[in-house]
């Protein structure tokens, strides 16, 4: 199962980052995402209904740490989706009261499932047989927090991929407010500017190189998003990310050029410290 989940998910992976690249209208490419994900999810749905789990600690895994990588990106696009279409147009106020709403939205969240949050960011596993097992459904327990079909669903496997979506959720809208000019309370400002005096390939190169090896968030972050990130921290704009990155991959004689620069430079400055 492990083999055939990590290729349905690294082609999700691949499919959403071209459409991360293909400088359409953010609209259009959160549309875009949310139906790939959706196909994806169907496609693990159909291989996982001719599964059978060998044991209990094999299904605790699927619920709780596969499926929810697929959710919760279905789930963190339609966020930005609905974001997207009904943000509306006006002053700095009116743009930063809309996005303050939905952080206050996701917060309250938070506060309702203090208990399960806790949980999961202690890493807690003690109660992972009954949260991550099927046939153990409280009809008590909030039904939207619930998925109908009870062979591909737990009764906690959602509620951990809202967890996971509203974080990264919570991260993009952050982003917003620094946008803005305004400061989240959760980031801390540089003091000063700091400016990027490497090129812009190879700015690019590094974000791909940090997204390859899961040196952020263990991988699970969009290229746009470090793109974003990487133009907030340095206050330059990124242009043409996607023909940078092909640029990149024909290079004949060595690929890596930056990093290599980089290896090089820290290898030189190893050498001039301990000769010291």
């Amino acid at each position: 199962m492990k083999t055939i989940t990590e290729r349905f998910l690294s082609a999700l992976e691949h499919q959403l980052a071209g459409v991360a690249l293909n400088n359409e209208p953010a609209t259009a490419q959160y549309k875009a995402s949310v139906l790939i994900c959706k196909k994806a999810m169907n496609k693990l749905k159909r291989y996982m209904a001719t599964f059978a789990f060998e044991s209990t600690r094999d299904e605790v895994a699927f619920f709780k740490t596969v499926k929810p990588q697929f959710y919760s990106r279905y789930i963190y696009f339609v966020n930005l989706y609905n974001f997207s279409v009904q943000r509306p147009v006006g002053s700095k106020e009116i743009q930063e009261s809309y996005i303050r709403m939905h952080l206050s939205g996701i917060q309250t969240f938070f506060d309702l499932n203090r208990a399960f949050y806790a949980y999961y960011r202690a890493g807690m596993t003690q109660l992972d047989a009954a949260y991550y097992t099927r046939g153990g459904f409280d009809v008590h327990a909030e039904l939207e927090d619930f998925e109908e079909d009870e062979l591909f669903s737990t009764s906690h496997d959602y509620k951990l991929s809202k967890i996971i979506a509203n974080e990264r959720f919570q991260e993009f809208l952050e982003l917003e407010l620094l946008k803005l000019g305004a400061s989240p309370e959760t980031i801390l400002l540089p003091f000063r500017r700091l400016n990027w005096t490497g090129s812009q390939s190879d700015a690019v190169e590094l974000i791909y190189a940090l997204k390859a090896q899961g040196a952020v968030n263990h991988g699970n972050v969009d290229i746009a998003e470090l793109v974003t990130l990487w133009e907030y921290i340095f206050q330059c704009e990124l242009k043409e990310v996607y023909h940078k990155i092909l640029d990149i991959t024909r290079r004949k004689k060595h690929i890596p050029v930056f990093l290599s620069k980089l290896s090089d430079a820290l290898l030189h400055w190893v050498d001039e410290k301990m000769a010291m």
